[in-house]
């Protein structure tokens, strides 16, 4: 992906294996973030292809991905301020009836059914994430990470074949970071997600993902295990410094 001169993305070949949580790190500036718009649909790619399960998807708009099941957050959450959490995770799922004028005047039974299957998604995934007391609270009032669970939620409202995150634990204080890794882990390892997360605490990717891509320069500079990459002499020197340990989360 080229801007102008500028490689913001530069030759860059990897595979999120389904079932998995990929990690992708690297310093500010590698790439990461305009890696998730060219696969998510924001931005074109000047030149290869991406491909989700075989199908080529390259270019297609976010709302069409959306609707085949590829998803992703953002590191600054994108809530409804005024709309209550409820309303928040109620209006994700689309083709709703009551979208329909016609079926909002002629068939309101319908519309009141699938409303009310849409309410109880959505008050079972406020009791998974354990946000369900804040469910008539406008969305704008929550904390930071409030926000990202909410912006996690949204994304378990329809059927996901693999979502995109973008640092979600940027922000977040502990408490709410280990909810927010368990909830993730849980909806990988009892759901079936995909997940391929951004993210620059260490050890919330140790905890949470196998394998670890490791961004440089618009370029993959490593993969392996958490364990592997951070050990990595060149992973090292172009991202965590000298100073760095080595060591990380069991």
């Amino acid at each position: 992906m080229r801007f102008g001169g500028v490689r913001a993305v530069d030759g860059v070949s990897l595979e999120i294996a389904a079932g998995s949580v990929t990690g992708l790190i690297g310093p500010n500036g590698a790439g990461k973030t305009t890696l998730f718009n060219v696969i998510a649909g924001m931005c074109r790619p000047t030149a290869g292809r991406v491909y989700l399960a075989g199908e080529d998807i390259t270019g297609l708009a976010p709302h069409t991905l959306f609707g085949r099941g590829l998803l992703r957050t953002f590191q600054i959450a994108h809530e409804f301020a005024t709309m209550t959490v409820r309303e928040n995770l109620m209006m994700v799922p689309g083709g709703q009836s009551g979208e329909s004028l016609p079926k909002a005047w002629f068939r309101p039974a319908l519309v009141a059914r699938e409303e009310r299957a849409i309410a109880e998604r959505a008050r079972d995934v406020m009791e998974f994430l354990t946000i369900d007391h804040l469910a008539d609270e406008p969305a704008g009032n929550l904390s930071g990470g409030q926000k990202k669970l909410l912006e996690l939620g949204r994304t378990m409202m329809v059927e996901a074949r693999i979502v995109f995150l973008d640092e979600v634990g940027a922000g977040v204080n502990p408490t709410l970071l280990k909810t927010i890794g368990d909830s993730i882990l849980s909806l990988n390892r009892d759901h079936g997600y995909t997940f391929c997360m951004i993210e620059h605490n260490m050890d919330f990717i140790s905890r949470l993902c196998d394998p670890v891509i490791v961004m440089a320069e618009g370029k993959v500079l490593a993969e392996g295990t958490a364990r592997e990459v951070l050990e990595n002499p060149d992973v090292v020197m172009k991202y965590l410094g000298s100073g760095f340990s080595g060591q990380v989360m069991p």
